[in-house]
């Protein structure tokens, strides 16, 4: 294991434990209101946030092995996450928690896996952008998504 990757890892998860206690305190007013960023409610920031831990660290895996995700837009994204907030409208806070905690173990054991040549290999993420390299994919993909989606429920909720 590389030290820069347990560091990654720390820092995710200490991300993961502040979204954690956020989420822990979310009345059931809370969980139903609108966002203004995303325009879901945060029941539904939140259980796409937490079930996007593990799908992240599949594109870290793909990187990291030395392939990209091919044909994969934007607008293809877009399409999954109005797909998954249409599908989880009704998520419990109690299952989207649980979720939370397990995808983000199976994330953290991932970037544990990594090795300083692992985290220096670079792939296309996205159809039309430049690649990314894995430590860039982790920063700028998996810590980001966790960073955006809690400004977005702390602003909604006044947390």
């Amino acid at each position: 294991m590389a030290a820069k990757a347990e560091a990654l890892a720390k820092q995710f998860e200490a991300k993961v434990q502040e979204a954690t206690a956020v989420l822990d305190r979310l009345s059931d007013a809370d969980w139903k209101k609108t966002t203004s960023a995303e325009k879901w409610t945060v029941g539904v920031v939140a259980h796409h946030m937490a079930g996007g831990h593990e799908g992240i660290a599949g594109i870290i895996k793909t990187v990291a092995g030395g392939q990209s995700i091919s044909n994969f837009t934007m607008d293809m994204l877009h399409d999954m996450n109005a797909k998954h907030a249409q599908e989880h409208a009704k998520a419990t806070k109690a299952e989207t928690v649980a979720l939370h905690k397990k995808s983000a173990a199976a994330a953290a054991a991932v970037l544990r896996g990594l090795s300083d040549t692992d985290l220096a290999k670079s792939g296309t993420v996205l159809t039309g952008m430049p690649p990314m390299s894995v430590e860039q994919v982790v920063g700028g993909i998996l810590l980001n998504h966790i960073d955006e989606h809690l400004k977005s429920i702390r602003a909604t909720v006044g947390a």
